[in-house]
Formats: C-alpha cells, sequence, structure tokens
C-alpha cells in the first residue's frame, strides 16, 4: 500500500468514527494487499494487523453459499430440488404447502422463510457461542408446534420462489442441509474444503475456538462515546458467526473474484462461480440491490455494478465487493456497528481498493 492510499483510509476512519479496520485486496489469484488500521483495542492501544480476527457477520453466508456448491458439483444436490427430500423434519410454507422449497430459493434470499420471528424472539446469547444447536433451533422455528414456530410470522404470506426476502433461518437451513447431505458438519466440510485448500487457518466458526488476544474488541456508539460490546452467538451459525482474517478471508475473496481459485488451489469450477455471480432482479428486492446471485448481491460503487455482500451485527460492519471481469476482489472488516458516515467510508475505501486492483 502507498502512503497515499494510508492517508485516505486514516481520513475515511476519522470522519467515520471507525476505531479499527483491516483492508484487503486480491487479483487474478493472488493476495496483493493485507493489512491494518487504527486499533483493535482501543484501551490496550493493541492496532488492528493483517492477522487480527473480526467477527465476519452476514458475509459468512458467500461460504456456506460456497459449501452448497461444492456439494452441487459434487452431485449431492440440485439447485432446483425440494430440499425437503434431505431434511428430518417437514418444511412447508402453511399457505402454499404444496409449493416447494429449493436450493436456489434459499440460496437468493426468495424461499419465503421469514426472519419476523426471529428478531422477536432473539436468539443471540451475549459473550459465548449459542447452547441450543442448529438442527433444534430449525425445528423449533419451522415446523408446526415449534417453541417458536408461527404460520404468520416464520414464513411470508408469498409464493415460494417468488420475492426477495432477506432470509437468516434460510442460510441456517442451508448449512444444515450441508452437514445432513455431506454426512458432517458443515463446519468440518468448510475447514476441509476451502480453508486447507487456501490455507486459511484463521479462519473460526466459534467463539470458543476464536483465540482471543486476537480479536477485535467490537465497539458501539452510545451517546457518542466508542464503548465495547460483547461478541455474539446465535444458533443459525451458517448465516454470520464467522470469525477470520484479513490475511486469511481475502484468500476466499481472492478465489471467488477469479473463477474459483486462487493461490494454487480450486474450490469451484469457473462455470460454477459464474453462476453465483448471474444476478437475477426477484420481485421485492430493495433499491439498494442491483441483483441477487446465488450467496453474493450487487448493488452500485461509484456507478458500476458489483458483486458484493455486507455484513453487520453489534460491533462490527463487514463488505466484500468483487469485479469478475478484472478478477480483483476486496474485503474490508471494521470492528464498529456500521452507520450512514461508516457505509459511506467502507464504500468510499472499497472503490479506492478495486481501482488500484484494476490498474494493476
Amino acid at each position: 500500500s502507498s502512503p497515499t492510499f494510508d492517508a485516505f483510509v486514516a481520513k475515511q476512519m476519522r470522519l467515520a468514527k471507525i476505531p479499527g479496520l483491516a483492508v484487503g485486496l486480491a487479483r487474478a489469484g493472488v493476495v496483493r494487499l493485507a493489512r491494518g488500521y487504527g486499533y483493535a483495542d482501543i484501551d490496550r492501544r493493541r492496532p488492528v494487523t493483517a492477522e487480527t480476527l473480526f467477527h465476519l457477520a452476514s458475509v459468512t453466508k458467500t461460504v456456506t453459499a460456497t459449501a452448497i456448491m461444492q456439494l452441487a458439483e459434487a452431485g449431492r444436490l440440485s439447485m432446483d430440488e425440494p430440499v425437503a427430500r434431505h431434511l428430518d423434519f417437514p418444511l412447508a410454507n402453511p399457505r402454499h404447502p404444496n409449493a416447494p422449497i429449493t436450493f436456489r430459493h434459499l440460496l437468493m434470499h426468495t424461499s419465503s422463510i421469514s426472519d419476523a420471528k426471529y428478531y422477536e424472539v432473539d436468539f443471540r446469547e451475549q459473550g459465548r457461542d449459542a447452547t441450543l444447536p442448529l438442527a433444534d433451533f430449525l425445528k423449533e422455528y419451522l415446523v408446526p408446534g415449534g417453541r417458536a414456530y408461527s404460520s404468520e410470522k416464520c414464513f411470508a404470506n408469498v409464493m415460494p420462489g417468488s420475492t426477495w426476502d432477506y432470509s437468516n433461518v434460510g442460510y441456517g437451513l442451508l448449512g444444515y442441509l450441508a452437514g445432513r447431505i455431506g454426512n458432517e458438519d458443515m463446519r468440518e466440510q468448510t475447514r476441509k474444503r476451502i480453508y486447507a485448500p487456501l490455507a486459511m487457518h484463521h479462519t473460526h466458526w466459534t467463539l470458543s475456538d476464536t483465540p482471543a488476544a486476537q480479536v477485535a474488541t467490537p465497539y458501539d456508539m452510545v451517546d457518542g462515546v466508542l464503548t465495547a460490546v460483547k461478541p455474539v452467538g446465535f444458533p443459525d451459525w451458517p448465516a454470520g458467526m464467522l470469525r477470520s482474517s484479513i490475511a486469511d478471508f481475502i484468500r476466499f475473496v481472492a478465489a471467488s473474484a477469479n473463477g474459483g481459485s486462487a493461490l494454487g488451489a480450486r474450490i469451484l469450477k469457473t462455470q460454477t462461480m459464474a453462476q453465483m455471480l448471474d444476478m437475477q432482479k426477484p420481485a421485492g428486492l430493495p433499491d439498494w440491490l442491483t441483483g441477487q446471485g446465488l450467496g453474493w448481491m450487487a448493488s452500485r460503487l461509484n456507478g458500476t455494478v458489483t458483486p458484493n455482500h455486507w455484513g453487520g451485527d453489534p460491533g462490527v460492519f463487514t463488505a466484500v465487493y468483487i469485479a469478475p471481469q478484472t478478477r480483483t476482489g476486496v474485503a474490508l472488516f471494521a470492528n464498529a456497528t456500521a452507520t450512514t458516515e461508516s457505509k459511506t467510508a467502507m464504500k468510499n475505501i472499497a472503490s479506492r481498493l478495486l481501482g488500484m486492483g484494476e490498474r494493476g
């Protein structure tokens, strides 16, 4: 990185009150930049480095989607088959009982599974991993008679496949399906088939596995002051529990931007990666998006439609952008809750990084 770029990042962070930031840039399957700015821990003056671990929040969904696509490549599932045949519990939208929910629907947030009840119940646990297993969470939420089941609020009143409605529960279900179809917990599958080939040895699915000394402390703005908050654990871990360093995760981003291969390893076939980035416009797509792919979304960045995914939770804000035409990918991890100012700052930095990548 250059002094000009470093000064640019410092200014954006100052304007947006971002305490710590890690940025990564990859081009043509090679990591070009991975570095930290600001503080992982303000009180201890511990700086962010390329090895600092950040909670990825919903950026996790790009990994879950990749695991599903690996199983599809292996012929274990097909995009448009009903997922119910792979489950040990019934799955149907009560208002459309004969309309099957497919893998494509789940990947594209068009399954009609709704998070409305999920946010009411609040399944998050402070400072530790959720004690409720994924299987039990899904059964309690999706099966009539389940503890959290509501025919009104667990499913939307729309036909599966018809309408975009962002669903964390849907991604929790994808992770569970991957486990059943691959005969192994998806966390193990991703370690073997994504992290190991890309030499990502500092990427963790649970809080208990994450070395506390390397973690970026999450901060929330309370009365104008950055205040440390506890990390959260939730049962639908495939939707957002990953923790990783920029040095690690930019390798996954490199592969995603480069037709499925990076650093001498291939995690997906080129045509599969292209399928993931084939953007559609389902009804209900919000105006800030230009399209929805399989896991990845697209929106305008500096006027150019760019595949991406954002993540946010209390004390964390993450963003990944990829430009497939130039095989460039960038990732940004911040340890403060997203604000209007920080969204602007992240877009500005991402845009500048993509430009650096595209210029060579």
